[in-house]
């Protein structure tokens, strides 16, 4: 795997050792009073994924989209208990945020996925199509040893096009319904079930993507991170969130926070005019993910026709 990161700035470079320590000093005070297996558990790899990578990020905060790619940022683990998010990694997750929106020692939002070994390996085996991009053009910006993953298998022709129908056909109809039944709630005056029936439709929609041009979704709420990922994958996805003012930015952080605040906040306070507006935005997403899948899965009918 690459190492080298001489195609980004120094001062990226500088942020992404920063990123690498603060992912080392979150994880030992995670994990120094463990017992049993668990002891032993270590960091395996920290990889550099995505458009930092591939060298094709943006960063263009004052453009019309106001579109800024994320650092991505693949851990691997010994082991799929040190996996568990609320357990190990969510001060590290919050240091990070806070590095960026507060402290501003980051100028680079970062998003991080955590999986151990085996599941990385079983991912190639298997063809995801996710871990065969992080395997080809990621760069590790740590390693505990030369230890190589898997050996990639892709799915034949044939093998993409049905795994992709099969996500396809699961995941826009589950988006659809939390979308109505999110309109319902907000008929109905219940505004804070609304805004998580929208989150969890968005949060599909997001899934819906990922799954049908990679074969994997993250188990992750966190829609800031899965916005990220698949406007990655398509540029079409740019600007449907709109960021010219801070009400923009605001209302798309308050979509984000409905997976627990609109449940168990008592203070989430969401108006029938801003479920509106999401719902609106909620559903040209829908619109652009719906026709990125089908030109995907057209794609996918061509090379299994040859």
């Amino acid at each position: 795997m690459r190492t080298d990161l001489t195609h980004l700035p120094a001062a990226k470079q500088r942020e992404l050792e920063r990123i690498v320590e603060t992912i080392f000093e979150e994880f030992r005070g995670a994990t120094e009073n463990a017992t049993g297996p668990r002891k032993g558990a270590r960091i395996l790899k920290i990889i550099l994924f995505g458009s930092h990578a591939r060298g094709d990020w943006v960063d263009a905060p004052l453009s019309a989209n106001q579109y800024k790619s994320d650092y991505d940022i693949l851990v691997i683990v010994s082991q799929k208990e040190m996996t568990d998010r609320a357990a190990y990694w969510a001060t590290a997750e919050e240091r990070l945020i806070r590095a960026y929106t507060i402290e501003k020692t980051l100028h680079t939002p970062v998003n991080f996925i955590v999986h151990s070994l085996h599941e990385v390996n079983d991912g190639l085996s298997h063809g995801r199509v996710f871990f065969m991009e992080v395997a080809k053009d990621g760069i590790a910006l740590y390693e505990a040893d030369d230890r190589e993953l898997a050996t990639p298998k892709p799915k034949t022709p044939e093998q993409a096009l049905e795994t992709a129908r099969e996500y396809f056909e699961e995941w826009m109809p589950s988006a659809a319904g939390f979308l109505d039944t999110s309109k319902y709630a907000r008929s109905r005056g219940r505004l804070k079930e609304s805004a998580f029936q929208l989150h969890q439709a968005t949060e599909r929609l997001y899934g819906c993507l990922l799954l049908t041009l990679t074969f994997y979704t993250p188990y992750n709420h966190n829609l800031a991170f899965l916005r990220s990922l698949a406007e990655g994958l398509d540029r079409r996805l740019y600007g449907i969130w709109p960021e010219a003012t801070h009400r923009e930015r605001a209302m798309f952080q308050k979509l984000k926070e409905a997976y627990t605040k609109a449940r168990y906040a008592k203070h989430y306070k969401i108006s029938e005019e801003e479920l509106y507006w999401l719902t609106d935005r909620v559903e040209e997403l829908g619109r652009v993910v719906h026709q990125v899948c089908l030109d995907k899965i057209a794609e996918l009918e061509t090379a299994a026709r040859q």
